[in-house]
C-alpha cells in the first residue's frame, strides 16, 4: 500500500494569533523607547563627570555639548509622543470607547480596587501561600509603568524644560527654584533610569516566562496559548462576547521578530550596561 502524504499545513497546525496592540502603539513605544535610551546616556555623563567612564562616553558623543544637544533632541520627542498619546486618548475617549469606558473597565489602564487584589493575590503566591492569580487585560504592574510615565513627564520634564529655557521662567519664577530643577531633573532621572532598566525590564522580558524577549511590544500579536494562559479573565471575556475573531490576526512576520529581537535586545544590553556605570559610580 502506497503510504499517503499529508500536507504540510495539516502536519503542522499553525498557532492562533490575536492582536493586542496596533501600528501606532508600537510606534510610540519604539520611539518613547529610543528616546529614553538617549536621554539616558547623554544625561548620565554630566552626572558622573568626575568618573573616567562617563569622560569617555561623552567624547563619543560629541563632548559635553553633544550630549546636551542630542538629550534635547531625545527629549523634544519624547515630549511630542507623550503629547500626541494624551490627545490620542481623549479622542478615543470622545468617538470611540467612552469616557466611562476609557476611565472604568477591564479595558481601562486607571488603577482599580481589582488590582489591589490582583497584587495582594501575587504576593500571596509569590510566597507559595496561594494560587497563582488570573489578570484581564492590564495587570496592575503595567498600570503602575503606565502611570510612572506621566509622573516622569511632568516632574523630570517640567524640571527639564526650566534648565533649557532658563530666560522664560525667570520671567515668572524666582531664581532659587532652578536650583531644586537641577536636583529634582537629575535625582527623578536616576530613579527612572533605575526602574526601567530593571523591574520594567525584568516583568518585560527577563521573568522566567518571558525571557530571553517578550515580542508583543514589537510584533503587535500575542499567541492564543499565552492570552489563555496569562490573560485568562480578557480570555474568557472575549469567548462570553463573541469577540475573539475581531482581533484574530496573522502570525507576525520574521522581520517583525528579528527587528524585536535585536532591537529589544539591545535595549536589555544598553540598560544592564548602564545600571552597572551607575551602581559602580555610587559605590565607588
Amino acid at each position: 500500500m502506497a503510504a499517503t502524504s499529508i500536507p504540510a499545513a495539516a502536519a503542522v497546525p499553525k498557532h492562533k494569533y490575536y492582536q493586542r496592540f496596533d501600528r501606532i502603539d508600537r510606534a510610540m513605544h519604539a520611539l518613547l523607547m529610543i528616546t529614553f535610551i538617549g536621554c539616558t546616556i547623554t544625561g548620565l555623563p554630566p552626572l558622573f563627570a568626575d568618573h573616567a567612564w562617563a569622560v569617555s562616553l561623552a567624547k563619543l558623543l560629541g563632548g559635553f555639548s553633544g550630549c546636551a544637544l542630542i538629550h534635547r533632541v531625545c527629549a523634544a520627542i519624547m515630549i511630542v509622543v507623550f503629547a500626541g498619546h494624551v490627545v490620542r486618548v481623549f479622542v478615543e475617549a470622545v468617538t470611540k470607547n467612552g469616557i466611562l469606558g476609557t476611565l472604568w473597565g477591564p479595558k481601562s489602564m486607571v488603577p482599580q480596587p481589582q488590582d489591589i487584589i490582583d497584587a495582594y493575590r501575587h504576593v500571596r503566591w509569590f510566597v507559595g501561600a496561594g494560587p497563582r492569580p488570573t489578570f484581564d487585560r492590564y495587570t496592575y504592574w503595567e498600570k503602575f509603568d503606565y502611570w510612572a510615565v506621566f509622573w516622569g513627564m511632568f516632574i523630570i520634564g517640567g524640571s527639564g524644560l526650566m534648565l533649557w529655557f532658563p530666560t522664560v521662567f525667570s520671567q515668572v519664577l524666582p531664581g532659587w527654584i532652578f536650583n531644586i530643577a537641577t536636583v529634582v531633573h537629575g535625582e527623578e532621572a536616576l530613579l527612572a533610569v533605575g526602574f526601567i532598566f530593571t523591574i520594567h525590564f525584568f516583568n518585560g522580558h527577563l521573568r522566567p516566562e518571558k525571557f530571553p524577549m517578550d515580542l508583543v511590544i514589537f510584533t503587535g500579536r500575542i499567541p492564543e496559548h499565552e492570552l489563555k494562559e496569562e490573560r485568562t479573565k480578557e480570555y474568557e471575556r472575549l469567548v462570553k462576547e463573541g469577540g475573539l475573531a475581531a482581533i484574530e490576526a496573522t502570525p507576525p512576520s520574521n522581520l517583525a521578530k528579528y527587528f524585536g529581537w535585536y532591537v529589544g535586545g539591545t535595549a536589555v544590553i544598553l540598560g544592564t550596561l548602564t545600571i552597572v556605570f551607575i551602581v559602580y559610580s555610587v559605590i565607588l
